[in-house]
C-alpha cells in the first residue's frame, strides 16, 4: 500500500484557501475556514483531497486536531506523488 505522511501548519481565516509553500519539514497552508468546531479541520480535509484527486476517507488526520500543527496519513500516493500534485 502507498502511503504518504505530511506534517502542515494551518493558519485559518485566511482570505483564501492555498498552499504558502514549506519551511523545514512543514506545508504552510492557508484555509478561509475558521479553527471552531472542526471546521478547519473538515476544509483542510476537502481542500487536500481537491488538490491530490484522493477520495476524504484517504486523509486522516494522525495528530494536531485542536493544534495549528498537523500530522496527515494519506493513503494511495507515496511520499514524491504527494509532494508533485501539492506543486511542492
Amino acid at each position: 500500500m502507498m502511503l504518504s505522511i505530511l506534517k502542515i501548519r494551518v493558519t485559518p481565516g485566511a482570505q483564501k484557501d492555498c498552499i504558502v509553500g514549506e519551511i523545514g519539514d512543514e506545508v504552510r497552508i492557508k484555509l478561509r475556514a475558521p479553527a471552531v468546531e472542526g471546521k478547519a479541520n473538515a476544509a483542510l480535509i476537502e481542500f487536500l483531497s481537491r488538490l491530490l484527486t484522493l477520495p476524504r476517507p484517504s486523509i486522516q488526520i494522525k495528530t494536531g486536531m485542536t493544534s495549528r500543527v498537523k500530522l496527515l496519513r494519506i493513503e494511495g500516493l507515496d511520499p514524491l506523488e504527494t509532494r508533485r500534485r501539492l506543486g511542492l
